[in-house]
Parts: structure tokens; sequence; C-alpha cells
């Protein structure tokens, strides 16, 4: 069991860093298993968002920053929904079969369980996109 501040979840692709690495840095491909995203850019730094379709209490925008850079093994976001300020990272770890990802969603704070456990469906679910998307379209 994760700490109550952290998610983490670790993926076993039979796909090479380089194309992974693709899928999580290319806009285009992003909205396909994450979110359209707005003013993306790869510079540490940058201010951008993704956005998702409004519901009750939320205008459907996550704020992000990219925190930290490391091309092709590692990308660190800050994660900020209304209240919710959080960072997720993604690491990229060759394997004889392909590539380790692995997704680490931290700064979550006791009160926020809800959050967390939304926050954890989320990403299996956006996971699992993702894995689709490798799987059924690996050259884009």
């Amino acid at each position: 069991m994760s700490p109550p501040d952290l998610i983490e979840m670790t993926l076993e692709l039979p796909h090479p860093p380089e194309l992974v690495w693709r899928a999580l840095t290319d806009p285009e491909l992003l909205e396909r298993w994450l979110l359209p995203v707005v003013n993306h850019s790869l510079e540490p730094g940058a201010r951008f968002s993704f956005r998702a379709p409004a519901q009750p209490g939320w205008d459907g925008t996550v704020r992000c920053e990219l925190l930290a850079i490391d091309p092709p093994h590692a990308i660190q976001w800050s994660w900020v929904v209304g209240e919710l300020d959080t960072q997720v990272s993604f690491t990229l770890t060759p394997i004889d079969q392909g590539t380790r990802l692995t997704l680490r969603h931290t700064g979550f704070t006791p009160d926020q369980k809800q959050n967390r456990g939304g926050a954890r469906y989320g990403w299996r679910m956006m996971l699992n996109r993702l894995q689709e998307l490798l799987t059924t379209s690996p050259s884009r």
C-alpha cells in the first residue's frame, strides 16, 4: 500500500522508451490518452494546462508547470486541480522487453483521501488508454 500522500503505478510496456516518451510529450498523443493540452511546452518552468469537460465544482482545467525533464527518462509536472496542488512524474526505464513506466502522483494531504481515490481511479483509466494507444498506433 502506498503512503497516504502518494499514488504509484508501474507498467511494463512492450515498446521502446522513445515511443513511450513521445506519448508522454507530444500534444497530439497526450490528447489521445490523457487530456487535450493547451500551451504545451517542454521547457522547464513552462506553464500549460489540460482541459476536460467542466463538472459541478470543477471548471475542467488542470493547471500545470513543467518542473523537470530528462529526455527520454523522466518528466515531472505540477498538477493543480482547484485546491488540490500536487505533482505528477513519469520515469521510463529500459528493460529487455521494452520500457518500465512508473507514474508517481505525490502531495496529497491526509484530508484529501477522496481526491487521492479519484486520482487513483483516473490514472488507472488513463494508463489503460496509454497502453491501448501504444498498441494500436505504435508508429504514431
